[in-house]
């Protein structure tokens, strides 16, 4: 995809999708407000940055070849989002705000392993462009603007929850959608 204004498109409709990520974000946001939640940007890029390209340039074929390695991907995947998910819940009973639950690590790691990075590589980042890392340093910037954006979402949602009272609920239900993407991922490949 090297059209630039196709690729920011395709780029900014796939971010926008809710996902593991994202929900953390908007989580975070709700948690920690949008000061405290501006360090997680970072390690959303960074995560991202590093599954794409180590995907795009040596790993996409490799897995493509070989079923095993990639329903094994997909289960450790699934495996580490449920972890992600449990440390949510547990965590609803004590305020996010301590930062304990919702780190730049986990940010960085659930983006690593996040699904969204396999299409990245394999079907928008242009590799056999020689301006490629341009298009990767665009990608960045299109990261950090999304990530503002479930951020922005989850402050806003944490603002409703604390006025009703209701505080736990905002990292359950990011528990719940956790959960949930993790199982998308174990079932996706049983439906076809």
């Amino acid at each position: 995809m090297t059209d630039p204004l196709l690729f920011a498109l395709a780029v900014l409709a796939i971010l926008a999708t809710p996902g593991p990520t994202n929900t953390l974000l908007a989580t975070a946001g709700a948690g920690l407000g949008m000061r405290r939640a501006l360090p997680l940007i970072p390690a959303e890029a960074g995560g991202y940055l590093i599954a794409i390209t180590t995907i795009g340039l040596a790993l996409g074929p490799v897995v493509a070849a070989s079923p095993a390695l990639g329903m094994a991907l997909r289960v450790a995947v699934s495996l580490y989002l449920f972890h992600v998910a449990w440390k949510l819940w547990r965590g609803a009973s004590r305020p996010l705000a301590d930062g304990a639950v919702i780190t730049p690590a986990r940010i960085f790691m659930t983006t690593l392993l996040n699904p969204k990075a396999i299409i990245f590589a394999l079907g928008v980042v242009p590799f056999e462009s020689p301006l490629w890392p341009a298009y990767m340093g665009a990608f960045a910037a299109l990261v950090a603007g999304v990530a503002l954006g479930w951020i922005s979402v989850g402050v806003a949602m944490g603002r409703a929850a604390q006025a009703a009272g209701r505080a736990s609920l905002v990292p359950r239900l990011g528990a719940a959608a956790v959960s949930a993407f993790a199982v998308m991922m174990l079932g996706t490949p049983f439906l076809r």
